[in-house]
């Protein structure tokens, strides 16, 4: 029922507020759209019944719009719009702000998706482990009881040992070479933060390989040389 042709004041609500937009569209649908539709079909010869509302021509304001409108709804339906336009504005901004959280929201979980992948993909990247992962932390922990042991020889395969495994991370890294020094000679310190340790390490073990038991090694020197090599190894995550 409607309240301003009844005259009964009511205190809008949302249901109301609905109730008064839904019969407006309605007028729009069943009635303004046909009333245009006959207009624009028989200008100049309007049929029996038909009573036509002049429209204004040329620039209007925004009264002789609101007047027009006025003059083209049914009997008290602009009026009980009208009077519940605040509530379809209040109704409107809401929903407008819903959808501007769910944008929000959508665009958060986007560049949070977004950086996960990114980690996949330079974790993908850069391999910092060989395929079998126990298997290389065994071969670690066995060069490191071998530099505790009381045997020089033991001191002495130990840095050999590490030196293999240092080749190997540089493979699973992606440098190329005939010979360990070609390969870290490629390498860009900003990408390889332990590198001086990498060829200070490399020499000391090329000194006990070509040179052998001429070059005196003591257990603190073995365990200083496997130190440089647990750092780089530590660098890119190659032994736990």
């Amino acid at each position: 029922m409607d309240p301003i042709a009844t005259g009964i004041e009511q205190t809008p609500t949302v249901a109301t507020g609905a109730t008064v937009i839904f019969q407006f569209l309605g007028v729009v649908i069943f009635q303004w759209v046909p009333s245009t539709v006959i207009t624009l079909l028989y200008t100049g010869n309007p049929p029996q019944g038909v009573e036509y509302y002049a429209a204004p021509y040329g620039p209007a304001t925004a009264q002789e719009a609101i007047q027009y409108v006025h003059n083209a709804s049914a009997p008290g339906t602009f009026e009980a719009f009208s009077d519940f336009w605040s509530l379809f504005t209040a109704l409107s901004l809401f929903i407008s702000l819903l959808f501007a959280i769910l944008i929000v929201y959508c665009i958060i979980r986007i560049e949070q998706i977004r950086k996960h992948e990114r980690e996949q993909f330079e974790s993908a990247a850069h391999p910092v482990a060989a395929r079998d992962v126990s298997r290389t932390q065994l071969r670690w922990n066995r060069i490191v009881e071998e530099t505790g042991s009381d045997s020089e020889q033991n001191w002495r395969l130990a840095i050999l040992e590490a030196d293999i495994m240092l080749n190997e991370l540089l493979d699973s890294l992606g440098y190329k070479g005939e010979t360990m020094a070609d390969k870290m000679r490629t390498v860009e310190k900003g990408d390889f933060n332990t590198i001086d340790l990498a060829w200070e390490a490399h020499r000391a073990r090329n000194a006990i390989a070509h040179q052998g038991v001429q070059v005196a090694l003591t257990q603190r020197e073995a365990r200083r040389i496997i130190d440089l090599y647990e750092r780089i190894f530590r660098e890119f995550k190659f032994i736990g």
